[in-house]
Parts: structure tokens; sequence; C-alpha cells
């Protein structure tokens, strides 16, 4: 019988009540499946453990999160006192992005992962991208049913030539909003992938890594099962890292 891949997830870092949490949404846990492949939960580690960790991966998936990564990664002041940070997810998981692109472990994130895998190669975001003139307001309503807030908002135009277009094909497709930051400066050697009609990036790639890597601002995770172009990804994610497993393990 085939061994499944094994997929890391970072978790976040939440109090509930009085006590501190590791935790992970479980829309990305059955995304994960979906892909075929079985999902880890990793708390918040030691750098010196990090390596440890990968030796066990077949892939890592950086979900999103209501936290932002902290500002002061990417030289900025808090713009907003008032927006979650997780300070301890940032303190690991940023090293953690150029190891396993390094390493050629497949990698996908999504939103704050997007975020976060631009920060740690060398980018900015926009704290606040519905307070850039040339933007669109990206965020869902915090105040809407689920099933509106992330439903879809906007198209993405798909960049030919790439990692997505070879997923999903070149025609734009409809996807969720429920981000409040975005990418400012691109991480040098980062490729766009898809923008929204705004302009605003919605997904790159890592060219020069030697593993399947995709970023993506929206949340595929959403309605997986039930969502075409979703499936298409975790199906193409999850082959990534069967491949990997199949030719290191």
């Amino acid at each position: 019988m085939k061994q499944k891949p094994v997929v890391l997830v970072p978790a976040c870092n939440r109090m509930i009540g009085q006590h501190p949490f590791h935790i992970v949404g479980r829309k990305y846990i059955d995304a994960i499946r979906l892909a075929d492949c079985v999902p880890l939960v990793v708390p918040s580690i030691a750098d010196d453990e990090i390596d440890v960790m990968l030796d066990l991966a077949d892939g890592v998936l950086l979900t999103g999160s209501p936290s932002n990564v902290h500002p002061s990664r990417f030289g900025e002041a808090v713009r907003d006192t008032e927006l979650p940070l997780d300070v301890e997810r940032d303190n690991w998981t940023l090293p953690l992005i150029p190891r396993v692109l390094q390493r050629g472990v497949p990698l996908f994130a999504i939103c704050r992962g997007f975020q976060e895998t631009n920060v740690a190669l060398g980018g900015s975001l926009h704290q606040a991208v519905h307070e850039v003139p040339q933007h669109r307001d990206h965020r869902g309503a915090n105040d809407a049913p689920v099933e509106v807030r992330y439903g879809f908002a906007h198209t993405v135009n798909v960049e030919p030539g790439g990692t997505l277009e070879q997923i999903i094909g070149a025609s734009p497709v409809e996807v969720n909003s429920v981000h409040g930051q975005g990418v400012n400066r691109l991480a040098d050697g980062l490729r766009v992938e898809a923008r929204a009609p705004d302009g605003l990036i919605e997904a790159f790639s890592l060219p020069s890594a030697p593993g399947f890597n995709l970023s993506v601002q929206w949340h595929p995770e959403w309605q997986a099962a039930t969502n075409p172009v979703s499936v298409r990804l975790f199906k193409a994610f999850g082959a990534a890292c069967q491949a990997f497993h199949d030719s290191h393990r």
C-alpha cells in the first residue's frame, strides 16, 4: 500500500480564555486530506528544531490567519495597534520558508502564508491595502455570514507561462478576498503568477527553487472540495508532495 506524504502545518498562537493554544483551522486540514496527504500540525519550535521537522516533511502548507506579520520584519512600525499579530509564529515560519525552498520541499502558502513568504524572502507589505490609492478594499465584511464573507469577491488574472497557469489554465478565475494587507514590494526572484483587477499581486512563485512552490492571497481551502479551481490547486500540491516523498523516502 502506497504511503501518503506528510505535510507540515505551522500552528498559530492564540489565547482561549486564560490559556495559550496552538491552533489551526480545520478547513486547512480538510484541504490537505483532499490533496491525499497526511497533515502534521506543528507548534512553535526553536530554530535548531526546524531542520528536524523538515526531515519529516514531504510538503509544507502555510495557512491564513487573523494575525498579520509584524511590520518590524519589513522595516516598518505598526500602523494599526488594534490588528492582531503573532510574533511567535513569525519567529519560526520566517526562517523556515527559505529552508523549505532550498530543500525543494513542496510549499503551498495561503493568505498570511503568502505574505510571510514575501517577507521571509526580503519583500514588504502594504499594512492597509484599502488606503493605497490605486487599490480597492480587499477586506471581507466581518459582520456578514461566513458564506458571504468567503464568497467570490473579484477575479484574478493569471499571468502566462507560470505555475498557476499550468494548474488552472489561463482564464480569469473568481476568488474570495478577506485580507487587509498585501504585497507592496515583491521580493527579488519571485515571479508574479496572478493579479487582481486593481493590479494587486494575488499569487507568486519562486522559479529558482528546485521544488514545487506557489503562494496565493485568496483562500482556496474554503469549501475546497466543491470548488474546481481549489481542487486542482490542492491536487497539484498533493502530487508534488507525493513525488517528493517517493524520491526521498
